[in-house]
């Protein structure tokens, strides 16, 4: 079992950055963030494998940064120029593929990220 913690999610305005924080337990192949709004399904948003290479979600790309630190056993989300349809609660995911959703088998409890326009 793997137990993952996020921290960092905010209230912020359009155009605004947060970075997310999320800390395992142990490290897994690959870890993500997966994001999911009201009434919407659950999206894969960014992956990262322990070779560092990474995987975005078309709608993130040019403004989201997935890094991890091996030794921290943590991997953070930089967000830059949010807009309101970012607004979700952001899950860390670790153990599954890219951004599979059915194949991750261990989640956090989310953390919040709200836009205002």
């Amino acid at each position: 079992q793997v137990s993952l913690v996020e921290s960092g999610g905010d209230s912020v305005q359009a155009g605004g950055s947060l970075r997310l924080s999320c800390v395992a337990s142990r490290n897994m192949f690959y870890m993500s963030w997966f994001r999911q709004s009201p009434g919407k399904e659950r999206e894969g948003v960014a992956a990262i494998d322990s070779f560092l290479s990474s995987t975005y979600a078309d709608s993130v790309k040019g403004r989201f940064i997935i890094s991890r630190d091996i030794d921290k056993k943590t991997v953070y989300l930089q967000m830059n120029s949010l807009k309101p349809e970012d607004t979700a609660m952001y899950y860390c995911a670790a153990g599954g593929s890219l951004l599979a959703l059915n194949s991750y088998d261990h989640w956090g409890q989310g953390t919040q990220v709200t836009v205002s326009s």
